[in-house]
């Protein structure tokens, strides 16, 4: 079961991926795509850090996501990548501009055949006013087309508003 779970910020998706990984009654691994280029940031990596079971594997890969997602998943396993947005704005901010096209591709490619359960959680950027800087709406497009092509590779889609989900695709866990 691939699921996608999207919602603005602080909107519960990353808490609903957790419960289901919890629930799940297999080993977990939270695949992080965060990094501490500020103290803020820092402060929201140790938040997440400290609401996770100490036993779940925490695997941090800021880039290269498909890779980590084959050396991760298996039939025992539910991997938690979170999220999405984040791994999106470090392949944006890379030096090699060719090099989202190409972890995004490789996502693409890894995800139907990946063994066990997954869930992304990503941000919904695209409700909100078209951005006025290039990269701005360049994320906004990007964001938008990734997580439309990661809904039709999913099983399951859920949507979260107030910290309560909503399917878009599948049913409600």
């Amino acid at each position: 079961m691939r699921t996608l779970i999207l919602g603005g910020a602080r909107s519960g998706k990353s808490a609903l991926a957790e419960r289901l990984a919890r629930e799940s009654g297999r080993e977990v691994v939270y695949l992080a795509t965060a990094q501490a280029g500020d103290g803020e940031m820092a402060a929201r990596i140790a938040h997440h850090r400290a609401r996770r079971p100490a036993h779940w594997l925490c695997v941090e890969e800021p880039l290269a996501l498909a890779a980590a997602l084959r050396a991760q998943a298996r039939a025992d396993r539910f991997v938690l990548v979170d999220c999405l947005t984040l791994w999106l704005s470090n392949l944006l901010g890379d030096a090699d501009p060719r090099r989202f096209g190409a972890e995004r591709a490789a996502l693409l490619d890894a995800l139907p055949a990946l063994p066990g359960e997954i869930a992304l959680v990503g941000n919904e950027v695209g409700l909100g006013v078209v951005p006025l800087g290039e990269l701005s709406r360049r994320f906004v497009d990007e964001a938008g087309r990734l997580h439309q092509s990661l809904a039709a590779a999913c099983e399951r889609v859920l949507f979260v508003a107030a910290g309560l989900p909503l399917a878009l695709k599948g049913t409600l866990p």
